[in-house]
């Protein structure tokens, strides 16, 4: 992930979706990207990519800079770019995405924006590297966000998409699902004892969904 804090609770970039293995539909959340911005043909900087979980190949990019602050992030996406991603131009940057100058069409925050220090200067970065900027992130208000314990960041950051300017958008649900309660403590675990205190809530549950609501947004 691109800023500060880095942890299995957001992105399938590594948050609220993860860089553990999906407990939401990712083909849903890759279909929804996809629908929402048309990639075909471009150049894509791509922050918080993590392992490449929404991104796909078939989704015609020229080429991609992949961005993670975390390099064992960007592995299994180095792997997969060797064949899944055959024939396209990647180039792997595992630095902060405040420290990163290369150029593009579009600018893509997956799942991370959340974690910046100050989305809104990093709305404006992006703003220099590229015409157009695409964020995918939670929304004020999902109960997922609520078991995560980063309200604060993240209506930290919808308010500065809203301040930068939308020039469209598009609101969508999904829920997280665990087998168990230990499945859904193993996913937080990291996320600090606010966290934890309220997954215990759940301590007892199986087959439990918690309803995820996400948004797209065209800058």
């Amino acid at each position: 992930m691109a800023g500060r804090k880095h942890k299995a609770f957001l992105s399938t970039c590594g948050t609220l979706v993860g860089h553990r293995p999906m407990v939401v539909d990712r083909d849903k959340l890759s279909a929804d990207l996809a629908n929402f911005y048309d990639f075909k043909g471009k150049v894509v900087v791509y922050v918080g990519a993590g392992g490449g979980q929404l991104l796909r190949p078939k989704s015609g990019v020229r080429g991609v800079v992949a961005i993670d602050s975390n390099p064992e992030s960007l592995k299994v996406f180095r792997s997969e770019a060797k064949s899944t991603w055959a024939g396209i131009l990647i180039k792997f940057i595992p630095r902060d995405f405040g420290t990163v100058n290369v150029h593009g069409d579009v600018v893509y925050f997956e799942f991370c924006l959340h974690y910046m220090e100050d989305p809104g200067r990093t709305l404006v970065h992006a703003q220099s590297l590229a015409p157009d900027i695409v964020v995918m992130g939670h929304l004020p208000g999902s109960r997922w966000i609520y078991y995560g314990a980063v309200e604060d960041q993240v209506l930290r950051s919808y308010k500065a998409v809203e301040a930068f300017g939308i020039k469209r958008s598009k609101k969508l649900t999904i829920d997280q699902r665990f087998k168990d309660y230990d499945e859904l403590a193993a996913r937080l675990a990291g996320e600090g004892a606010l966290s934890r205190s309220r997954a215990s809530e759940l301590e007892g549950e199986k087959e439990i969904m918690i309803r995820m609501d996400y948004g797209l947004f065209l800058l």
